[in-house]
């Protein structure tokens, strides 16, 4: 008299069990993938579709990119465990080993930047800027707190220049974005801007930028490249599967301009320079958010 009843249970003991499971694929079948707005969102994120693309077929799994509305939001989502991964800027990925217990594990190469690039300031022609010196009391664009070559090492190159940042200009702004700031300068917004040189030259090569019209007027030591980084509690197998699936790019076109040759092995201890950098600035990067 019982065996329906226990037969009804068994059913929905099974039925419970393939709900769990099938939650469970749902979440490892999809890998969420963080991107810093170092340009206009649309752009960075079809700068990247065929790495997109790549990963989802390498992989097995569907990749949804995720741009926020600045660079701390990629690094507090991957704090709070919404993303799996991220392509960020080196100190970016700094901060996000420090609070959100990120690891490095490769960088892209391309046909014009190898391992390392440069922060360069750019100003105006007609703004009479040729030196650092000339830049007292003028307008000025950083692109965002926690990039790199948009903040970072330009406002420590200052500081090592013997300029007070924070006394010098008579204005600053935070753009948002590199082809922002060099948007900034052009349209006369502002007298100068920090940007990575890679970005300068694809501003001027989408017109956003006339070469004529801007000058280079201070250009950084080298600057470890911008790493992909995975949050370290993710599954051995899943970290080992995404390193095999960016060792296998070639020659993988990354926006209308540059071409990733192959994405080189990277680890934490790359960036210890850009921890140094943060000395400078007296950043405590454990407070930083």
């Amino acid at each position: 008299m019982f065996r329906p009843s226990i037969r009804r249970a068994a059913r929905l003991l099974l039925a419970a069990c393939a709900a769990l499971l099938a939650g469970t694929a749902g979440a490892q079948s999809v890998l969420n993938f963080g991107l810093v707005p170092s340009e206009d969102p649309r752009i960075v994120v079809g700068n990247n579709k065929p790495l997109i693309d790549h990963l989802s077929r390498t992989l097995g799994m569907e990749v949804k990119p995720f741009v926020a509305t600045d660079y701390n939001g990629v690094i507090e989502a991957l704090r709070a465990k919404k993303l799996d991964i991220a392509l960020l800027g080196p100190f970016s990925y700094v901060l996000a080993a420090s609070v959100a217990d990120a690891e490095a594990f490769a960088l892209p190469e391309t046909e014009r930047q190898g391992a390392s690039y440069h922060a360069v300031i750019i100003a105006r022609r007609t703004a009479g800027i040729k030196s650092l010196k000339d830049l007292a009391g003028k307008t000025f664009a950083f692109v965002d707190p926690t990039s790199t070559s948009g903040h970072l090492f330009p406002k420590a190159g200052l500081i090592k220049a013997g300029i007070n940042p924070d006394q010098f200009f008579s204005r600053v702004i935070f753009s948002g974005g590199h082809d922002a700031s060099a948007i900034a300068v052009q349209n006369g917004k502002v007298d100068a801007a920090a940007i990575a040189d890679a970005l300068l030259e694809n501003a001027v090569k989408r017109g956003m930028v006339k070469q004529e019209d801007v000058q280079v007027v201070w250009t950084s030591d080298p600057i470890p490249g911008a790493p992909i980084a995975y949050r370290r509690d993710l599954p051995a197998d899943l970290k080992a599967k995404l390193r095999a699936s960016f060792a296998q790019i070639r020659d993988m076109s990354w926006g209308p301009q540059a071409t990733v040759k192959r994405w080189v092995p990277t680890t934490d201890g790359a960036y210890d320079v850009v921890r140094d950098t943060a000395k400078v600035l007296n950043l405590d990067l454990k407070k930083l958010k």
